[in-house]
This record gives C-alpha cells, structure tokens and sequence, in this order.
C-alpha cells in the first residue's frame, strides 16, 4: 500500500461521491419527471428527446443507475478501508461512520431533494451522461435483467407499465386542475372543470322537464302555433297534438312558413316536420354531445326506460353546463332565484337543484330528484297540503306558496351562513 499516496485515495474519493451524488440525483429526477412537460420541452430541448427515450424503458435505465450508483458507493468503502488501515491505525469503523453520514448528507439527500424540486431540469442535463452510462453497463444490465424479470414475473409487475403511468383519469385531472390551475383565468378553469365533468353528469341532470317543454300544440289555434314560433329561441320546435307525449315530429324554423300555410289549408304537416329523436335519461353528456355532432342534430326528447318522455335536451343546453348560463338564460336565473340580505334565497319549486347550486355556490344534495319540488316530496314522502318547514341535510326549506299540488315557491337557508 506503500504506493498509495493520501491525496490520490482523497482525490479518487471525491470524484466516486460526485458520481454517487449524481446517479441519486438523476434516479430522482428522470423518475420524477413530468413527461407532458418533457414532451413540450423536446421540441426545442435534444435532452427533453433524450431523457424521454431513456424513460422509454424505465427498468434498464434504473439498473444502469443502480449498477454506477452501487459500484461508486462500494468502492469508496473500498478506499476508505485502505485509508484507515494505511494512516488512521486501522480505525475501520470510525470510517463507515464518517463515510455513511457524507454519502447521505452529500451523494443522497441533497441531490436527490435538488432533483425533486427541478426534477426536468435534472433529467434534460442528465440525459446525455446517463445515456453513456446506459451503453457502458448494457452486458452486466442485461445479466442483471434477467434475474430481476424473472423475479418481477414472478410477482406479476410488469416494468412497461411506468410509461404509461402519467395517463390520467377525469377524477385525477380534475384534482390536478384545482392544485395547480393557478396559471389558468378562472373561466376557463370553470370550463375545463365542467368539460371534466360531463362524464358523470347524464341528459337527466340538465334536460328541461316535462312540464316545461315549449311546442307547438297541433290542437290550438293558428295564431297560438306562430306566437310559440316567434318566442322561440331554438331552431327546432317539437309538434304534437295535445300533448308532448303524442308527438308527431320536429319542426325547423325555416320550414315554419310552409308549416303555417299547410294549417291555414289543412293539409298534413307530417311531412314537413324532422323525425323525433329520443334521448335515453342516463345517457352521459359526453356521449350525447357526440352523438349530436354525428347525427347533426341539436335537439331531442329524452324518454325513460319505459320509453315514456322526461323531458327535452338541446346542444344548448350541454353548452350552458360548460361554459355556464349567459343572455337570456343568465337573466332568467336571476328571477328564478332572489337572494335576500340574509343569505336566503326564494326559489321557484320546479327550479333544477342543479341550477341552484351552480348559481349560489350551495352543494345541495342533486344525486336523488333534480328539482327542487321532487327533492321535497321525496323527502315528506307526500305532497305538502300547507306550507311546511323542512331540513334537508345543512339547508332548511321553507314552503311559502303550493298551487293545485304542486309547489310554487321556497325559501332556503343554509346554516351558518
């Protein structure tokens, strides 16, 4: 050991941490990339291209790091031996100590918590080096991988499955958006949040009922079918004959002309009305607004599962649910639901839960009836006779005014506010 000078162990000891130091770093860093941000970054960035094939096989790239990382950290115990036995009287275990508290002080915990908070940064300047080190231990890798695949397959892991793993759900996107939206205007936060949201929301949710579907009824008059005609704000217009529920065809308001000449002259109107689209209730919002682009349609009756009509759905309507309620619709909310000074609101019975919540910012409980007159005699299992008080949850609703079984007006408070 003669030969061994201090500085030379010293010097090839500082120059194994450093490796050490880096391969943790670049463990931390390539595994903690965002390979979105990789991807944007890889159109400027040869690193981002590089860092995002080397994640391409995850398993090799770690054993390749393992492999230097492990041979760093073994041979500077190595050294440290010769140093202690050599000039420090054997002390060999006054050296592990030392050793260990600089490798983690120094080659684990600091590299790795830089590489944590720039993890791409880390992977993009890293990339070049690691794709050496890949080459350099590719046969001692190779001979590694076969026993450790033997042994994943054994417990039914399959290493490809980490490239996949920055795939995310609805549910997860969504919780992404709240965290770190930061950087995106609240509307179209508020609208990417909602487009998320159309898989759980079905044409249920926020189809008009029944009871207020506009039409033209085939038993008035005339004069009652231009009114409805020129009041209406949708393009096509459903046509029946006493009720919605003999519905004989659609109309498209460009053919109203020619439909009010065939009324005045009594002739079949059959004809020039659209055929009828029927909506299933649980049919998602999502589904459905596909299925209106492919059909080019932008209207339909939505039937049960007994093919009874529920109620209608426009394109319009799935719009509003994403971009939320403007115009018109927007002043109608503002009848429909009056706030008072003491943070009641009266309310309109047929009102949508749904509308409600979106309008105050409440989370009344929507997962049952969606109105709020059903929400009522769901709960009372009746329906109210007199005006009653009821609590549903943390709101309490009072009825203030019920007409022919049916209940016209609320008011609803929620406590504590």
């Amino acid at each position: 050991m003669g030969t061994n000078s201090i500085s030379f162990l010293l010097a090839a000891l500082l120059v194994l941490l450093i490796f050490s130091a880096f391969s943790s770093g670049s463990e931390t860093g390539m595994m903690a990339s965002n390979k979105v941000k990789l991807r944007n970054l890889s159109k400027k960035s040869k690193g981002a291209k590089r860092a995002l094939l080397l994640l391409k096989r995850p398993d090799i790239l770690l054993a390749s790091i393992l492999v230097g990382n492990n041979f760093a950290n073994i041979l500077a115990s190595a050294l440290v031996t010769i140093l202690m036995i050599d000039y420090f009287d054997g002390n060999v275990l006054l050296g592990s100590v030392i050793l260990t508290l600089i490798i983690l002080i120094f080659s684990e915990i600091t590299p790795k918590t830089i590489a944590s908070v720039h993890p791409e940064n880390f992977a993009i300047k890293s990339s070049w080096t690691l794709k050496g080190l890949v080459w350099i231990f590719k046969p001692l890798v190779w001979l590694t991988n076969i026993v450790s695949s033997r042994l994943l397959k054994f417990l039914n892991v399959d290493p490809m499955e980490s490239a996949s793993n920055d795939n995310l759900n609805s549910d997860e996107l969504r919780t992404l958006l709240d965290e770190h939206g930061e950087l995106i205007p609240n509307q179209s936060r508020a609208m990417l949040s909602s487009i998320l949201g159309m898989e759980e929301l079905t044409v249920e949710d926020i189809m008009t009922s029944h009871a207020e579907i506009m039409g033209i009824d085939l038993n008035q008059s005339i004069e009652a079918a231009q009114k409805v005609i020129t009041s209406s704000y949708y393009s096509r217009l459903p046509v029946f004959k006493g009720s919605i529920d003999s519905i004989v065809g659609m109309l498209h308001l460009k053919d109203s002309h020619q439909f009010i000449e065939a009324l005045e002259q009594k002739l079949d109107v059959s004809k020039i009305l659209l055929e009828t689209t029927f909506i299933s209730q649980s049919t998602t919002l999502s589904k459905q607004l596909n299925q209106f682009q492919k059909q080019d349609n932008n209207l339909g009756l939505v039937v049960d599962e007994y093919g009874e009509i529920q109620g209608l759905l426009t394109i319009e309507d799935i719009f509003n649910e994403i971009v939320g309620k403007f115009g018109a619709a927007k002043k109608e909310l503002e009848k429909e639901f009056i706030q008072k000074k003491d943070g009641s609101v009266i309310a309109d019975g047929n009102s949508k839960i749904r509308d409600l919540n979106n309008y105050v910012g409440w989370d009344l409980d929507e997962d049952g009836s969606k109105t709020i007159n059903g929400a009522i005699i769901d709960h009372l299992d009746q329906i109210p006779q007199e005006n009653v008080c009821l609590e549903l949850g943390l709101y309490r609703i009072e009825v203030l005014q019920i007409e022919e079984n049916f209940i016209a007006k609320v008011k609803i408070n929620k406590k504590g506010s």
